[in-house]
């Protein structure tokens, strides 16, 4: 237990738990469950099959999946087998996986459905892989002899893998590599994480002194695998034997929420960001007496949540106001996040303070933190108690975080990557020769010892009139509102901010209709002056507090959303700037045109 090695605490949570619920995965609309025992079994199984299929030490193994138990069957499989695991993007293009595949020299592909079979099968003719594992027995493997079902694939380990299998684990090492992690880059080609088991052994030790999690937990696995935020969180339930609960498409978390009743979840900002747009348009839409209730049950809580802020001690009318809130709006809207919230973990982008507050007083723990996938995930976090909003938590137990040139984060742990693979330039670009982490990032860290993210210095874009705009500092603020869905600001050499506005149609498309307006299509929509005019005057209402400099002047409305199909934002969401404005190049120019 004292390494923290991940194949020995998986065997280890085995023998513990045995014939308790480890996992849980829909299939034909019902829940299945699955033991300890059977995923001992099933990794196990894998391990021995890749041998058996002449995998060495220290191969890479692709998986291209959406999320479900065989990628955590494989993913601990591989690792057993002394293999390295490189998780592909479920979404991503023939070009991305081909880049990864070639890089990373990957023989033999995991794929999850159809879609990645599909393109794994052009891979596997033009000889950049030599072998498909598919995971979902649904999908048709007809028409190709190299490509194999899971449940085939782990039928095949003999005795003389078996034995091989042992001799391997006694070999490992805690320098082995778990995993390459190409990050998408919102510039240039994606680079190749490499995290090794001590890296693993760390993050678990760490998040171990900070967080609480046990054989109760239910997590809602719902963001990629392929992404060290999700990945290590399983990793680290799985470790302290809480439920992993697979979920295959995203976009139902509402749906099955309220099934699933989960006590843990990892999600990005955007999940609340959109729940609470979609909250305050229905209140906005209800009778005027459940608005008042609404508006009222929010300022209590809110009241409430400052009193905890400032270390106040909660009156007995203040509790009591609480309590009637709670019954009559809060209890109801947790209802809606399945009702068990302990705490739900968030990262990888800014959280709307608003959007924030609005949570916690509503008595759900949204857990910020910061992290990158160099830092194998969590940098920072909020603690149980005596968090400060506004900031992004306090640096986990033995993580060290400094201030280089311009701000900048720069952290230094265990838990800091071995470097970047193949790419020794880059790797000394960005770790300094005593260890440090340049982030990229810029922040500072407050007198209570809590960091304070600000922005991405890459990202900063400096107006022709020498001024920097944060563009994501300005997105954060408009892109809370329940009209738009998404949002893209230009400034970069501009004398002026603008933005590119993907609107929320289906609210908008609501209003339309309680406005009786006439189109045909969206773009008519989009382009109507009275929904223009909407529009403009919730941009100066949402912007009061930026500096005028940094406030949107002029806007467009698109039709078409930003989509990881046309490369313009990243598998983790985070916008390609400058795909988006090659593309918009016509509407953004004609912002900047002179106004007749």
């Amino acid at each position: 237990m004292t390494s923290y090695h991940l194949v020995e605490l998986l065997r280890e949570r085995i023998s513990q738990s045995g014939d308790s619920e480890a996992m849980r995965f829909e299939q034909n609309g019902s829940w299945q469950s699955i033991n300890w025992n059977q995923v001992g079994e099933q990794v196990q199984l894998f391990a021995k099959a890749l041998i058996h299929a002449g995998h060495f030490e220290g191969d890479k193994v692709g998986i291209f999946s959406r999320n479900m138990p065989e990628w955590t069957f494989a993913d601990y499989g591989i690792l057993a087998a002394r293999g390295v695991v490189v998780p592909v993007y479920p979404t991503n293009t023939l070009e991305q996986a081909r880049y990864i595949v070639r890089d990373a020299g990957i023989h033999i592909l995991c794929v999850g459905e159809q879609e990645q079979y599909e393109l794994a099968k052009t891979l596997l003719a033009q000889g950049e892989i030599s072998r498909i594992v598919v995971f979902d027995a649904g999908v048709d493997i007809s028409d190709c002899r190299s490509s194999v079902y899971y449940h085939d694939f782990t039928a095949t380990g003999d005795e003389a893998s078996a034995t091989e299998l042992q001799a391997r684990r006694e070999r490992c090492q805690m320098t082995d590599l778990v995993t390459l992690i190409y990050t998408s880059g919102t510039t240039g080609d994606p680079k190749g994480v490499m995290l090794d088991f001590n890296n693993f052994a760390a993050a678990m030790k760490l998040h171990d002194e900070r967080i609480e999690l046990n054989e109760n937990d239910v997590s809602l696995c719902m963001l990629p695998l392929s992404h060290v935020y999700e990945r290590g969180w399983t990793f680290f339930a799985l470790f302290r034997g809480a439920t992993n609960v697979y979920l295959r498409d995203p976009s139902r978390v509402m749906d099955v929420i309220e099934q699933v009743k989960p006590s843990v979840m990892c999600a990005v900002p955007r999940l609340y960001e959109k729940a609470y747009a979609m909250i305050h348009s229905r209140v906005s839409q209800a009778p005027k007496i459940r608005q008042l209730i609404f508006k009222w049950a929010s300022k209590v809580g809110l009241e409430r949540l400052q009193q905890q802020q400032d270390g106040q001690q909660e009156s007995w009318l203040l509790a009591q106001k609480y309590k009637l809130a709670d019954k009559l709006v809060f209890a109801k809207l947790r209802g809606r996040f399945g009702g068990n919230c302990r705490f739900f973990p968030v990262g990888g982008a800014g959280l709307d303070q608003d959007v924030h507050r609005f949570f916690l007083a509503a008595g759900m723990h949204l857990k910020l933190g910061y992290g990158m996938t160099e830092t194998t995930a969590t940098v920072s976090c909020f603690k149980d108690q005596g968090y400060r909003l506004g900031t992004v938590g306090t640096p986990m137990p033995g993580v060290e975080v400094k201030l280089g040139p311009d701000n900048e984060i720069w952290v230094k742990g265990d838990t800091v990557m071995r470097g970047y693979y193949n790419k020794p330039e880059a790797t000394a670009e960005t770790i300094t020769t005593d260890g440090w982490l340049r982030t990229g990032d810029a922040g500072y860290v407050n007198e209570q010892g809590d960091l304070v993210f600000t922005e991405r210095l890459k990202e900063l874009m400096k107006t022709s009139n020498g001024k920097y705009v944060a563009p994501q500092l300005v997105e954060n603020t408009i892109g809370k509102d329940r009209f738009i869905e998404q949002i893209a600001v230009v400034a970069d050499a501009r004398n002026f901010v603008s933005a590119l506005i993907v609107p929320c149609f289906e609210t908008l498309e609501e209003y339309a209709k309680a406005l009786n307006l006439a189109y045909q299509e969206r773009m008519e929509l989009v382009r109507h002056p009275q929904i223009m005019a909407m529009f403009q005057e919730r941009l100066e209402s949402l912007q009061q507090s930026l500096a005028r400099y940094e406030q949107v002047k002029r806007f467009t409305l698109l039709t078409t959303p930003f989509s990881m199909e046309l490369g313009e934002i990243t598998p983790t969401l985070k916008l390609r700037r400058k795909v988006i404005e090659s593309k918009y190049q016509q509407e953004i120019d004609a912002m900047y045109a002179p106004a007749h």
